[in-house]
């Protein structure tokens, strides 16, 4: 089953559920502001990823910038970070099997549906 991190605030992420839903794929959608992943839910998503802790933080969130872009933390920081602060995490967040992307733009989703 497809799983989406979703912020509905967020107008990539309802692109990115709509996208799905139009596919007519099954899919649960994951509020992660809500219910913030635990470390090993995290860790196991960012190797999926293919990617760094550093490169799942959203670097253009004012939290980010006046609070912790001049510090020097290594990737368990960075995850623990992003347990506390889930706002920090790129969106939409896509995950099927042993593959994630984040969808952004839309497009990256067509290789995994």
């Amino acid at each position: 089953m497809i799983k989406i991190y979703h912020n509905p605030r967020c107008r990539k992420s309802r692109e990115a559920l709509k996208y799905i839903e139009d596919k007519g794929a099954s899919f649960e959608v994951i509020q992660y502001l809500q219910n913030p992943l635990t470390g090993q839910e995290l860790s196991n998503l960012i190797n999926k990823l293919n990617i760094s802790p550093i490169d799942l933080i959203r670097k253009e969130e004012a939290l980010w910038k006046t609070q912790f872009k001049d510090k020097n933390l290594d990737n368990k920081a960075l995850i623990n970070l992003m347990i506390k602060e889930p706002r920090l995490m790129q969106r939409p967040i896509i995950e099927f099997q042993d593959m994630a992307v984040i969808a952004r733009p839309i497009i990256a989703l067509e290789n995994l549906i």
